[in-house]
């Protein structure tokens, strides 16, 4: 798991842009910016559509701050781009699809899920400052009011 220090993981990934388009993403290409990077388990199910659309929701606040956003999770570049277009999400969102990135940032591993444990993506939030370095991390975040909470914890 990643903390407040930790050099974030290097990525390439494609996806779809604030504009709809299919490109690829590197960590690399967002130094000198902050980002909030969240990965989440599936597109189109209620807490993912629930969190993707206060992202959305809460985009201007947060880039009147000085912050991106990026959501990545294993969906396809298909799946991503219908999940963008029916909930108008203003942002990119990334396809890991075989968990790599996930991993590296400690958000794929085990969960409860149900009562049951099981192995998938677990819900998490990254700030991450200009250089590249962890200022936060979230894990195992409730969908409903964790931007609430993000954008408390960047006014402390």
């Amino acid at each position: 798991m990643l903390k407040a220090g930790d050099k974030a993981p290097d990525f390439y990934l494609k996806g779809i842009d604030e504009k709809g388009e299919e490109r690829e993403f590197c960590l690399k290409d967002f130094r000198g910016e902050k980002v909030i990077i969240y990965f989440y388990p599936k597109d189109n199910t209620p807490g993912c559509t629930v969190e993707a659309c206060d992202f959305r929701d809460n985009l201007n606040v947060l880039v009147s701050k000085g912050y991106r956003v990026v959501g990545i999770s294993p969906d396809s570049i298909s799946s991503h781009k219908k999940f963008k277009e029916k909930h108008d999400l203003n942002f990119p969102l990334l396809s890991d699809p075989d968990k790599k990135v996930a991993q590296a940032f400690g958000a794929y591993g085990e969960k409860r899920m149900y009562g049951k444990t099981t192995k998938g993506i677990i819900r998490s939030t990254f700030v991450i400052d200009e250089e590249g370095k962890v200022l936060k991390a979230w894990y195992n975040v409730k969908a409903k009011g964790h931007v609430e909470k993000v954008l408390k914890e960047l006014e402390g």
